[in-house]
């Protein structure tokens, strides 16, 4: 293995041990955040559609995203319930 092959291995490697725990919350640690999902950025369904990702507009109160317990109320715009 070239010295090059090794340093873009190491690199790709420690993307993967960066995003790990990012990915790996579970339940008991998030909440659902509503109102600051950017359009085609939401998590799960919502009101007007069944997927993930199909949010037509920035903001919507009726979007979600997961976030760390306790961040939501700290956004602007942020509300732990679904808005009209």
């Amino acid at each position: 293995m070239t010295s090059k092959t090794a340093l873009i291995a190491a690199a790709v490697g420690s993307l993967f041990m960066l995003a790990g725990p990012a990915f790996s919350a579970d339940a008991g640690s998030s909440e659902k955040c509503y109102g600051v999902a950017k359009a085609g950025k939401n998590d799960c369904a919502g009101a007007a559609h069944a997927c993930a990702g199909q949010s037509s507009k920035d903001g919507s109160p009726k979007e979600f995203v997961s976030l760390p317990k306790g961040t939501c109320v700290r956004l602007v715009g942020g509300s732990l319930t679904p808005g009209k």
